[in-house]
């Protein structure tokens, strides 16, 4: 972390977390700032890429994206080709919504949205299986969500504990 990012920095990034509409006169309501410097410290951390980017997060099942799957990958090949071609193959496609490299039994981890077992099926059997990088794929369709990604955790704006 940047030592000239403050405790007020961290304050300014939670806050924005939990809402990137806000005004820089709501934003400072909220933390006792006034609109001058809360505009002044939002442009330095978007500078500083702290703050990535602002952006709509969109209801999955309302735009008909009633099933979400985790599916596991197996390459292939293990070199650095066969690894790119996979990653290419992934960036291309919209369903994916993340993808994660793992280390252990399997390779990838990718979170899907479809619309049905039918475009599951498709997925699976026309897109990942003939593909030249991947030699085994296992889904896992996701019965029920327990939680989902709210932003992270902002150093010394929560406990350790559970608690914010």
């Amino acid at each position: 972390m940047n030592e000239q990012i403050d405790k007020m920095d961290l304050r300014l990034l939670k806050e924005l977390q939990r809402d990137g509409r806000l005004t820089n006169n709501e934003l400072g309501d909220r933390i006792a700032l006034s609109p001058s410097q809360c505009s002044r410290r939002r442009t330095r951390l978007e500078a500083e890429g702290y703050i990535r980017s602002y952006r709509a997060y969109l209801d999955r099942e309302k735009l008909g994206l009633d099933m979400l799957v985790v599916i596991s990958v197996t390459l292939a090949t293990h070199n650095r080709d066969n690894a790119r071609r996979f990653s290419q193959l992934i960036n291309g496609l919209p369903e994916v919504l993340e993808a994660y490299a793992l280390t252990g039994e399997m390779d990838y981890h990718l979170k899907v949205a479809t619309r049905g077992l039918a475009d599951l099926s498709k997925f699976v059997n026309d897109v990942l299986l003939p593909h030249e990088s991947v030699q085994h794929v296992k889904t896992s369709i996701v019965l029920d969500t327990l939680k989902t990604f709210e932003g992270f955790p902002v150093p010394g704006t929560w406990h350790g504990d559970g608690t914010r």
